[in-house]
C-alpha cells in the first residue's frame, strides 16, 4: 500500500487551557562574585532532568512531584556543585560556582562531565523540539581523540552504530555516510542541518551535502534514525545537525589557533574568535586546508569562513544570524578497475578531471520564550551555491570503450583531442521553519505539545556539455567547438514545498510516555529544459543530432505518522520503542544528467517505507553506559542499477526490500570498575557493533526477488582503549567491515573480462587500526597520531561517476601532527 493511499488521522487534542506544572524548582547559578553563569548544565540526578541557565543564571524545572531531588551544576570553568532539595511545594535554590583554582588535567576534564552524563543523547525536549521515544546519539567534539583536522569520519563518528562510510575524500573535504543500507555517497540520505537549519544543494531535488564544517569548529553532531522524518523531513536516514561551538559567555575574547601538518604535504590551520560583550555574542573562524593527497593528480585547495552574531533583545526574546562560506577546488585522479587496484591502488589514470564547490549559507534565528511554559523559533535560511564537475569520462559514442581505462588522446603536437565532460549546478534555494513548543498539564502529569512548518523554495539549474581541450581547472563550455558532444543537456528545476508537523509526549506516569506524531507534505517538483540525442555510426561518427525537450512537473501531498514510546525503569535505564512512515522522492537532477555507467528509467518514481527501532539504554552506576537496539527497515519501490534486455545497466525502482539488524554500543570506564581512587588516571574500552541482515522481497525484475540489498556489510564494527594519564590521552580505535554488494545482482569481484569491472562488484572486507595522542601543556596542546596504522590496501566505494567511475581506493598509512593554542 502507498503512503499517499493512506487516509488522514488524527493524533491529537486541542488544549484550550494551558496552566503550569504541580510544582517547580527554579534558582540562579552565580560565581563568587555574584555574576550569572549562563549555559551552565544543571541536572536533576534523580529524574535524569537536565536544563541550562539563561544569559541572567536562572534555571527552572517543571512539572516536579512531591520527593526529594539531588541537583548537580556543571560549568567547565567551575567545581561542580551538588544541593538536596526536598519538595513539597514550589521550591528555589540557588548555586554559587566556585572557580577551579587551578587549571585540571585533559583526564579530569573529561571524568568531571562523564562522572555525571556518561554517553550523551539527545534530552526528550531540546529548545523547540521532541526526541522522546527515539533512538538518538550525540558526538561530542571535545571528547574525540582522532583526526579532527582532516575531518576522519571513522573516528569522529565511532560511537554512532551501524554508519557505513566512502572515504574517498582527500582533505575530509566531504562527508560521505550512510546506514541500515543508506547510499553513504555525500550523506543525500540523512537530512542535514547546521545548528537546526538546512544545508544541502536542494532538499527535494539534489539532497546531496557538499558543505561539511570543519569537527574543529562544532560542539557536538546530533545523530537521530529513521523517526526524525516526523520533524525534519520525509527521508530513510533520519537527521545529523552540526550545532556550531557557541561563543564563550565568560569571556570578551577567546582565540583559538590549530596549525596541522600531515603526510602528502597536508597542511591545515584553524582559527577562531568568540566571546560576550553585555547582550552582544558572537563567534567566528576561518579554516583553511591544502594538500597534495596519497595518489597522483588528487591535489586540493579549500577555504572555509563562518560568523555567528547573536543579540539577547530581552530575557524571553534573542536573535541571531549566520553566514557560512566554503570555497575549494581539488583534483580527481578518478576511478580503477579491479586488476588495476589489485597491481597499484597508487595509480591514476587521469590528469584533467577537477571539481570545484562555491557554498554561501545564510541563516536567521529568533527564539522567544511566550511563557515558563511555551517556547518559539523561526529559522530564516537560503543557500546560494555552485558545484561544477569537469573531467574526461571515456570517449562518448565509440562502440567498446571503457569510461575508466579509455585514455586522453593526443594529436601529432601533443594536444588533446578529448573534450571533458563539464556539469555545471547552480542552487538558489530559501526556507523558513517556525516552531510552537508548549507544556500543559494532562491527568495530573505535564505533557509536551510541538506544533511546526517548513516552506522551502528552489530556483536550481542545471547544465551538462563539453569542456575545454587543456589540462587545467577551465570551467567554461565549448559549445562552438563541440557541437555534436552526446552529453548535452540545460535545465531549470523550481521545486517547491510545505510542511506541517506536529508531536506531542503523553506522559501517562513518571516512568511511561507515548509520543505520536505526524507530518503532512505537499511537494512540487518541476523540470524544465532540453537534452541532445546523437547517433553515431560504427566508426563512432555523428550521424545525427536531435535535441528533444522534457518538461515534467509533478504535485504530491500526503501525510506521514509515527509514534514512540519511553518507559524508565529506574532513572538510569530506559527502553524506547518508536515506528515512523518514510519517504524519498525521486530527484529531477539525478534523472538528467547523462552518464557513461548507467541509462535512467523514464518510469523511475518515488520510494516509500517504514523505520522502527526498539531499544534499552542507560548506565550502571559510572562504570559501564550502553545503548542496544534492533531496527527494521522497509523499503517500498526501492531504487538501484540492473541489466535490462540489451545489457545496459538501468537506473530505476527495482523492487521492496526489508532491512533488519541488532545495534549496540558500549562504553565500560574499567578504571572506576577497579575501585582505586585516582583521579590522574582514565582507562575506557568501547565497542560499537551492528549486525544487518536484508533482503528483497518482492520486485518484477527476474533474479532480483532473494538477494541482499547494496551497501550493507554484515558486520560493521568500532572498537577502542582510551587512556588517560594527567594531561596525557591516547586512543586505539580498529575499525573491521565485512563485505558488502555495491548492485542488486549481488555480483562478485568482475573478472578481468569485464570492460566496467571497476563499477559492478562486492566491495571486499577491511580492517584498520588508528593510533592518536594528545599533550596538554599550560595553553598548548599537541595533537598527533597514525591513520591506517597497519598500512591496510582497501577501497570503500564502487563509483558510477564522479570521482570515478571505478573504484575509489582509500587512504593508506598516514601521519598527522596538531599544535593549538588557546587564549
Amino acid at each position: 500500500m502507498r503512503l499517499r493511499d493512506y487516509k488522514v488521522a488524527v493524533f491529537f487534542l486541542l488544549i484550550s487551557t494551558i496552566v503550569s506544572a504541580q510544582y517547580r524548582i527554579t534558582g540562579v547559578v552565580t560565581n563568587q562574585d555574584s555574576l550569572p553563569v549562563p549555559e551552565a548544565e544543571v541536572y536533576n540526578r534523580t529524574t535524569g532532568k537536565e536544563v541550562v541557565t539563561n544569559s541572567d543564571g536562572s534555571f527552572e524545572f517543571t512539572d516536579v512531584r512531591e520527593g526529594k531531588y539531588l541537583i548537580t551544576v556543571f560549568s567547565f570553568d567551575y567545581k561542580i556543585s551538588e544541593k538536596s532539595v526536598d519538595v513539597t511545594s514550589d521550591s528555589r535554590i540557588n548555586f554559587v560556582l566556585k572557580p577551579l583554582g587551578e587549571e585540571l588535567s585533559e583526564v579530569v576534564i573529561t571524568q568531571r562531565r562523564e562522572k555525571i552524563f556518561g554517553l550523551t543523547r539527545l534530552k526528550a525536549v531540546e529548545g523547540t523540539a521532541i526526541y522522546a521515544g527515539k533512538k538518538s546519539e550525540v558526538v561530542l567534539l571535545d571528547n574525540v581523540q582522532g583526526n579532527l583536522a582532516s575531518n576522519n569520519a571513522r573516528q569522529i563518528y565511532a560511537q554512532v552504530a551501524g554508519l557505513n562510510i566512502y572515504e574517498n575524500s582527500v582533505g575530509g573535504l566531504q562527508l560521505n555516510i550512510g546506514g541500515r543500507g543508506l547510499d553513504p555517497n555525500r550523506t543525500a540520505n540523512f537530512n542535514t542541518r547546521q545548528n537546526g537549519y538546512d544545508i544541502s544543494a536542494d532538499v527535494l531535488g539534489y539532497p546531496e551535502s557538499y558543505y561539511t564544517p570543519p569537527p574543529e569548529a562544532l560542539s557536538e553532531i546530533q545523530v537521530v534514525r529513521g523517526a526524525a522524518s516526523l520533524q525534519y523531513g520525509t527521508q530513510f536516514g533520519g537527521l545529523i545537525n552540526f550545532k556550531m561551538k557557541r561563543p564563550n559567555p565568560n569571556k570578551k575574547i577567546e582565540l583559538v589557533s590549530r596549525q596541522t601538518l600531515g603526510s602528502f604535504n597536508l597542511f591545515t590551520s584553524f582559527n577562531s574568535l568568540g566571546g560576550t560583550i553585555n547582550k552582544f555574542s558572537y563567534y567566528t573562524y576561518f579554516n583553511y586546508k591544502q594538500g597534495d593527497g596519497f595518489r597522483p593528480n588528487s591535489e586540493f585547495d579549500s577555504k572555509n569562513a563562518y560568523v555567528h552574531a547573536g543579540y539577547q533583545i530581552s530575557e524571553r526574546t534573542k536573535i541571531e544570524g549566520e553566514f557560512s562560506y566554503l570555497k575549494y577546488l581539488a583534483k580527481q585522479p578518478g576511478g580503477l578497475t579491479d586488476t588495476d587496484f589489485r597491481t597499484d591502488p597508487d595509480f591514476s589514470n587521469r590528469t584533467r578531471n577537477w571539481f570545484e564547490v562555491d557554498w554561501k549559507l545564510y541563516a536567521l534565528k529568533l527564539t522567544h520564550e511566550f511563557s515558563d511554559a511555551t517556547d518559539f523559533s523561526l529559522y530564516l535560511f537560503g543557500l546560494d551555491a555552485s558545484r561544477s564537475a569537469l573531467g574526461f569520462r571515456g570517449i562518448p559514442g565509440r562502440l567498446n570503450t571503457n569510461p575508466i581505462t579509455d585514455v586522453d588522446e593526443v594529436d601529432s603536437s601533443g594536444n588533446f583531442v578529448n573534450s571533458r565532460d563539464l556539469i555545471v549546478d547552480n542552487f538558489r534555494n530559501w526556507g523558513a521553519e517556525a516552531r510552537l513548543l508548549t507544556r500543559y498539564q494532562l491527568w495530573d502529569k505535564e505533557s509536551v505539545f510541538l506544533i511546526g512548518s517548513k516552506y522551502y523554495q528552489a530556483a536550481n539549474n542545471s547544465r551538462q556539455g563539453a569542456g575545454g581541450l587543456g589540462t587545467g581547472p577551465d570551467f567554461d563550455f565549448q559549445d562552438a567547438i563541440f557541437l555534436d558532444y552526446p552529453n548535452q543537456s540545460s535545465f531549470d528545476f523550481p521545486n517547491f514545498n510545505i510542511a506541517v508537523f506536529g508531536e506531542n509526549i503523553f506522559n501517562f506516569s513518571d516512568k511511561f510516555s507515548v509520543t505520536p506524531g505526524f507530518r503532512f507534505e505537499h511537494i512540487k517538483t518541476e523540470s524544465e529544459g532540453s537534452f541532445n540525442q546523437v547517433i553515431f555510426d560504427n566508426a563512432g561518427n555523428p550521424i545525427a543530432n536531435n535535441f528533444d525537450t522534457d518538461n515534467r512537473k509533478l504535485n504530491r501531498s500526503f501525510f506521514l505518522f509515527g509514534i514512540g514510546s519511553s518507559y524508565k525503569f529506574t532513572n538510569s535505564i530506559e527502553t524506547y520503542v518508536n515506528i515512523s512512515q518514510n519517504y524519498r522522492s525521486v530527484t529531477f537532477n539525478d534523472i538528467r544528467v547523462v552518464s557513461p555507467t548507467f541509462v535512467v528509467d523514464p518510469t523511475i518514481g518515488d520510494e516509500e517505507g517504514f523505520t522502527a527501532d526498539i531499544g534499552v539504554r542507560g548506565k550502571l552506576n559510572t562504570t559501564l553506559s550502553y545503548d542496544v537496539s534492533v531496527f527494521g527497515l522497509l523499503y517500498d519501490d526501492r531504487i538501484g542499477i540492473v541489466f535490462n534486455d540489451r545489457a545496459e545497466r538501468v537506473r530505476g525502482n527495482i523492487g521492496s526490500a526489508f532491512i533488519y539488524g541488532l545495534e549496540s554500543l558500549l562504553d565500560w570506564n574499567v578504571w572506576n570498575t577497579i575501585g582505586i581512587e585516582n583521579n590522574n588516571y582514565r582507562l575506557n574500552i568501547f565497542a560499537n557493533t551492528s549486525l544487518t541482515n536484508s533482503e528483497y522481497t518482492a520486485s518484477e525484475i527476474p533474479g532480483v526477488t532473494g538477494k541482499k540489498v547494496e551497501f550493507i556489510p554484515a558486520i560493521n564494527l568500532k572498537t577502542g582503549l582510551k587512556f588517560g594519564y594527567k594531561n596525557f590521552l591516547a586512543n586505539v580505535q580498529y575499525t573491521y567491515l565485512s563485505e558488502q554488494f555495491t548492485d542488486v545482482t549481488n555480483a562478485a569481484i568482475a573478472n578481468d573480462g569485464d570492460n566496467r569491472n571497476g563499477i559492478i562488484g562486492e566491495i571486499p572486507a577491511y580492517s584498520i587500526v588508528d593510533l592518536s595522542f594528545s599533550y596538554s601543556f599550560d595553553r598548548f596542546k599537541l595533537e598527533t597520531g597514525i591513520n591506517n596504522l597497519l598500512d591496510e590496501s582497501y577501497f570503500t566505494q564502487r563509483a558510477t561517476g564522479y570521482p570515478g567511475p571505478g573504484i575509489i581506493p582509500s587512504e593508506p598509512l598516514a601521519w598527522y601532527a596538531t599544535l593549538q593554542f588557546k587564549w
